[in-house]
């Protein structure tokens, strides 16, 4: 009777856990709702623009993901809530990052801008003197212009890739400046001198 008894307890015992087992249903609607905010959020570039809060985002992601494969269903669901949440900050962070970033690019433009036309003038003085550079000049000359004007048509739409063009072109421009200075420091050469002499 104790065998009988003890059985029918592990029995009830074993269906109310089944019972409660398959209550428990997976949220999907919550993780469907999360994965469509993480989507828009790096459509919208949180991987330039709001790169820590687009992480943040990604870790309560990793952790719903956890939680479902575990089968903590209820965990699971809050946590998907608040990853949804956390992308949607990480959208709304973009817009601010964006223009943060157009603002540093409008201010590299305006400097690079500056420097290429001093550099210009600078190539006009020195032009006797470019002979040997004259090709290379030419060539980093036409490119510094296109990329310029491509820089200024990305600054709205891409304000990160304007940035890193810009820094580009920026090394170009400083390289060039630079070996200026070293033509003007160098003593003239000796044919020119030979030349004055007679």
């Amino acid at each position: 009777m104790k065998n009988a008894t003890l059985s029918v307890s592990v029995l009830v015992v074993l269906a109310l856990v089944m019972v409660f087992v398959g209550c428990a249903k997976p949220p999907d609607a919550e993780r469907q709702a999360a994965k469509a905010a993480m989507d828009a959020t790096i459509s919208a570039g949180a991987d330039k623009y709001a790169a820590a809060d687009l992480d943040a985002a990604k870790k309560i992601w990793d952790t719903s993901e956890s939680q479902m494969k575990d089968k903590k269903y209820k965990e699971a669901k809050q946590s998907y809530i608040n990853g949804k949440a956390a992308f949607e900050k990480a959208a709304q962070a973009v817009e601010a990052g964006k223009k943060a970033a157009s603002d540093q690019a409008n201010a590299a433009m305006a400097t690079i801008q500056e420097a290429w036309k001093n550099l210009e003038a600078t190539a006009k003085k020195m032009e006797r003197k470019l002979k040997e550079k004259k090709e290379a000049w030419t060539t980093d000359a036409k490119a510094i212009s296109e990329g310029l004007g491509k820089a200024k048509e990305m600054i709205a739409a891409d304000p990160a890739g304007a940035k890193a063009k810009l820094d580009g072109l920026k090394a170009m421009v400083d390289k060039w400046e630079n070996t200026f200075k070293e033509m003007a420091a160098a003593p003239a050469k000796p044919e020119a001198a030979k030349k004055e002499k007679k």
